[in-house]
């Protein structure tokens, strides 16, 4: 007997069906969060282009091969991509075919009485008084029970609610699915790390590093200025802990617009729509002025130091382009200096009680006319030369060969996160529904009981739950002692 060859539209039904199975889903499922994992481990371009750069730098080969593979985007890869819309068409075809059949069962009556009752879990039968089905009906009601009779017979059934919070369950992993791809396609999130005193401006140039939805355009940035007023941590004095964090700003919402001045802290942003204004971190500022061998200023002003503990230990550089020799000093910032025999100079308190500049002098080229983009916050010293090592209290200062160098003070910086997210509330409503319906599949308990009473007066009780669910013994004993109690 030949097996028939199956045509193009057997061939996509087939296909179908094996895609929007439940076993293909979870499968896609599992292969989503398996491939996320280079995500995690490999530095992205859109977060860390530094990094990425030191990969090809180190190993041009190999970093060439990982960029075909997309190692460097995983989440803008066509593979992630394709896995994802794979697991987002899976879920509805498997979902909502089920949603639609059980919709239908909600809603119908529960199968009559079966005929041999004592196949059924904890059967019992008994001579009754003839008013047991009216007495059983009452009980069954008053219990939420849906009722169906037939034949002098009930039967009852509870705990549709538990395939109802499966399908719940599911169908709100499809919509915090929709509200993932929205944030992706229409969202931006951004972060720039502005002084006490500065102004920041909500335009593409203003931000340390920026990444867009791929449907977010430049023209979707809400028009808005903030200038950075004060900045106030509070920290415990016993544990370093911080306490609270309080940053006042002076708000423009667009130009023209009257100032207003606003208060952010860590969980509670400042909102423009769907856009937030997050205060992710802080740190401080040094104040120095860099002069010449002739006396010339060639620098002045504050430079963001990135701290490396929870007390602020912090480091940084500062680049002087603009003298001859150019010249460089690797520093670390300590808001409250001491000094340990084993790590030498540390800082013990978050807050600046005791600040003091720690600086090694560098002079030659720093690199910055190469085209190649480097760290703020670090000195490519390979083609320069070490001439000093010093430290520095507020208003002090270091006279060198080629010049010196002056710490004025410090200011605090802050780090601000614009986010805009507008699926964000699909996935908070997606996962608190998943949440619900979760709680109600697993505590929900599915059963039915029979009343079946005969002509001569016999009365049998019986049940059956789903998945052998506990309590259907202990129901039905409550409903057979009302039964009796009642009728004697």
């Amino acid at each position: 007997m030949e097996v028939p060859e199956l045509g193009i539209v057997s061939s996509f039904r087939f296909a179908w069906r094996q895609l929007t199975s439940m076993r293909t889903a979870l499968i896609l499922l599992l292969l989503l969060g398996v491939v996320s994992i280079p995500g995690s481990l490999i530095p992205q371009r859109t977060q860390n282009p530094m990094r990425v750069r030191e990969y090809f730098v180190n190993d041009p080969t190999l970093a060439t091969w990982m960029d075909r593979l997309s190692l460097f985007d995983v989440y803008g890869s066509a593979w992630f991509s394709a896995i994802y819309i794979l697991l987002f068409i899976s879920l509805i075809g498997c979902v909502l075919p089920r949603s639609f059949e059980h919709l239908k069962v909600a809603r119908a009556l529960p199968p009559i009485t079966p005929k041999n009752l004592d196949r059924m879990e904890f059967h019992h039968r008994w001579s009754g008084s003839g008013d047991e089905l009216d007495l059983g009906r009452s009980w069954l009601v008053s219990k939420r029970f849906r009722i169906r009779e037939f034949d002098g017979a009930i039967s009852a059934e509870k705990g549709y609610l538990r395939e109802t919070g499966n399908l719940f369950f599911h169908l709100a992993l499809i919509l915090i699915l929709i509200g993932v791809s929205f944030g992706a396609l229409f969202g931006m999130r951004g972060e720039a790390i502005v002084n006490v005193g500065e102004r920041f401006i909500n335009i593409p140039t203003t931000y340390d590093s920026l990444s867009y939805g791929k449907l977010f355009r430049d023209q979707s940035l809400p028009l808005f200025s903030l200038t950075i007023d004060n900045f106030e941590a509070k920290y415990s004095p016993l544990t370093n802990a911080p306490q609270d964090y309080t940053l006042q700003v002076t708000v423009t919402e667009k130009p023209g617009a009257t100032p207003v001045k606003r208060i952010i802290k860590v969980n509670s942003p400042l909102s423009f729509g769907s856009t937030n204004v997050y205060l992710q971190a802080n740190g401080y500022s040094p104040i120095v002025s860099v002069r010449d061998r002739t006396g010339a200023i060639v620098l002045q002003g504050p430079t963001p130091f990135l701290p490396q503990d929870g007390n602020l230990t912090s480091i940084g550089a500062i680049k002087v382009p603009d003298s001859d020799p150019q010249l460089g000093f690797v520093s670390a910032f300590l808001p409250t200096a001491s000094r340990d025999k084993v790590r030498g100079a540390i800082s013990v308190f978050p807050e600046a009680l005791d600040p003091k500049l720690l600086f090694s002098v560098w002079r030659g080229d720093l690199g910055l006319d190469r085209g190649v983009p480097q760290s703020v916050y670090r000195i490519d010293t390979s083609k320069m030369q070490k001439i000093a090592l010093k430290s520095l209290k507020v208003g002090e200062t270091y006279t060198f060969a080629e010049g010196s160098i002056t710490f004025d003070g410090f200011v605090p910086w802050v780090n601000l996160q614009v986010v805009r997210d507008p699926g964000k509330i699909y996935a908070l409503f997606g996962g608190i529904v998943a949440l619900l319906g979760l709680l109600a599949s697993l505590f929900t308990r599915s059963r039915r009981i029979w009343i079946r009473s005969n002509t001569s007066g016999e009365v049998e009780v019986a049940g059956l739950a789903k998945n052998s669910a506990p309590g259907l013994e202990n129901e039905i004993g409550l409903l057979i002692a009302h039964l009796r109690k009642v009728g004697e």
